[in-house]
């Protein structure tokens, strides 16, 4: 069989199964399953295939047919113009959340600081700020022991073990130090709204790093609450927020001594980010 021809069967089935990017979808499994890139596959359109090639692709294929997310089954994401691990116990890289890298990198360049990551999963947040914060360092954690052990694994993928360093940890675990930033992307949509997301989502990415209670604001609550004690006075907070909770949020910060700075929105102009500082 041709490329072209396991191309366009493996599309037909994933569109019957109303994936959209089924196209895209066929093209970047058959570039992992031959090494290759899409590019290479499109010039090569008549290649012969061999049929255990045949077969991982077709395994491929009807993992994603049950709607289970292209970065788990190959096991990566691109985030910040690297590659990350991630697997079915980590939330998988989202491009808002480059606006928030985008902004903080922007605030701290040149800046020597030292960075609390809360709920850190792959590790992206903090393992990108340092790669363009080069004299900063940083503690990633996590309630997941199988997510700190990922973000282990892309900190030593990103030569950055010698400036970061992660922790199975809550945050009632983290007493004395004092950060200059914490960045936190933690689970903000409401329990009643889970079984309204897509169906790659609610059923193969972390319910725990989903879940954020009856108002979508548990944690992010305890996260404002917990930086009040281990943020220098004028140390900044940056936390990503889903949509429509910039008021309330902001009400939360107010009230626990913190003075918003920036604001972030995404693509859709929705505020995603608030970052705000902690004052006397």
């Amino acid at each position: 069989m041709e490329i072209i021809e396991l191309i366009n069967s493996a599309s037909r089935q994933l569109k019957d199964k109303k994936i959209y990017s089924h196209k895209l979808d066929s093209e970047i499994l058959l570039s992992k399953v031959l090494k290759k890139t899409r590019e290479e596959l499109i010039v090569n359109l008549e290649q012969k295939i061999a049929p255990q090639e045949i077969s991982y692709f077709n395994s491929l294929i009807h993992r994603r047919s049950l709607k289970e997310p292209i970065a788990y089954i190959l096991k990566e994401k691109e985030f910040w113009s690297r590659n990350f691990l991630v697997n079915n116990n980590t939330l998988i890289p989202r491009p808002e959340t480059e606006l928030m890298v985008e902004k903080i990198v922007k605030i701290f360049k040149s800046k020597d600081i030292f960075i609390l990551d809360i709920g850190t999963g792959t590790g992206c947040i903090l393992l990108s700020i340092l790669s363009e914060l080069k004299d900063s360092k940083g503690i990633g954690i996590d309630i997941s022991s199988k997510a700190i052990h990922i973000a282990n694994a892309n900190s030593k993928e990103h030569n950055l073990t010698n400036r970061s360093k992660f922790y199975k940890r809550s945050l009632n675990e983290i007493y004395s130090n004092k950060f200059d930033l914490i960045v936190s992307n933690p689970p903000y949509i409401m329990k009643k709204d889970i079984k309204n997301l897509q169906e790659d989502i609610k059923n193969f990415e972390p319910k725990i790093a989903l879940d954020g209670g009856n108002d979508g604001l548990d944690v992010i609550k305890k996260v404002i609450y917990k930086s009040r004690s281990i943020l220098k006075i004028k140390g900044m907070l940056a936390l990503e927020i889903g949509n429509e909770q910039f008021k309330k949020v902001s009400k939360i910060l107010r009230s626990n001594k913190f003075k918003t700075k920036h604001l972030v929105k995404d693509y859709r102009e929705n505020v995603r980010c608030i970052l705000s500082t902690l004052e006397n």
